[in-house]
């Protein structure tokens, strides 16, 4: 008889208690890998887009390392979801905080690689990198909110998870929108960088990496977990070195470049 992915996972942990205390270890693994990277960023931007370089291996077709790259954060949770038994999907404050998690990446893995015009090619180590990251994180996030996660029966009223969806709503609509202004950015047939106006983007010249801070801060308080909030800490390593470096870039190529906005918190950094 063919084994269930269940049996592969008793086998690999030996038990639930197993499994989850290497759930926990992941979660602090990845804290420790937000500490290591943002001292890296001190010296380096992260290289993809603007700041690529072919240092970091062969060039990847953007459209193609977008949507391979982030698949494995929709893949892995899929079938995670349908294809073990999932016994905490039975409450509905686990199945709507997996919701979350499900709409950020149907949207970044399905939608949005189709949508960019143009853009610079990823190269190969970045592009690796991020797949690798999204197979980790796909794990560690729905493996623990459908299997391990325990929540008060009122938990979905509470405080903190209606804060934490909200923040989560309003930093999804504002990552979607912010993307969407890049994108159009230019007419058809146009090259070069443009100052960017709208949104977000008349506070901060990270926008769209605000929202999506604010996206993941949301989801870790609603989830209420160290998984959530490993990841948390992550994104907010990783995008606001990013917000940081471009508005750096912008205030440096462009001498009309509006003085009051900010990096990445309005009116104040």
């Amino acid at each position: 008889m063919f084994a269930t992915m269940e049996d592969v996972f008793t086998t690999l942990f030996g038990s639930k208690a197993g499994e989850l205390y290497v759930l926990q270890c992941m979660a602090y693994i990845m804290i420790f890998m937000a500490g290591t990277t943002f001292l890296t960023l001190l010296f380096e931007n992260v290289p993809y887009g603007r700041y690529a370089s072919s240092k970091y291996g062969f060039p990847v077709n953007v459209k193609f390392a977008w949507f391979v790259q982030e698949l494995p954060a929709f893949l892995v949770p899929v079938y995670l979801v349908l294809g073990t038994s999932a016994l905490k999907l039975s409450q509905m404050c686990n199945r709507f905080i997996v919701a979350m998690y499900f709409c950020h990446y149907a949207h970044r893995s399905l939608i949005y690689p189709f949508l960019i015009r143009g853009g610079k090619p990823t190269p190969f180590v970045s592009f690796a990198l991020a797949f690798v990251f999204c197979i980790y994180n796909g794990y560690l996030q729905i493996r623990y909110l459908s299997h391990f996660a325990e929540y008060p029966a009122d938990w979905i009223t509470h405080p903190c998870f209606i804060a934490g969806f909200m923040l989560w709503l309003v930093g999804f609509l504002v990552n979607v929108y912010s993307d969407h202004i890049l994108r159009n950015l230019r007419k058809p047939g146009e090259t070069g960088y443009k100052i960017p106006v709208g949104g977000m983007f008349e506070y901060v010249s990270g926008a769209n990496f605000l929202g999506e801070i604010v996206e993941w801060s949301g989801f870790a308080l609603a989830a209420h977990s160290i998984h959530s909030t490993a990841f948390a800490i992550f994104t907010f390593v990783v995008l606001s070195s990013r917000a940081v470096a471009h508005h750096r870039w912008y205030l440096e190529k462009f001498e009309d470049y509006p003085k009051s906005r900010k990096a990445l918190i309005p009116f104040v950094y």
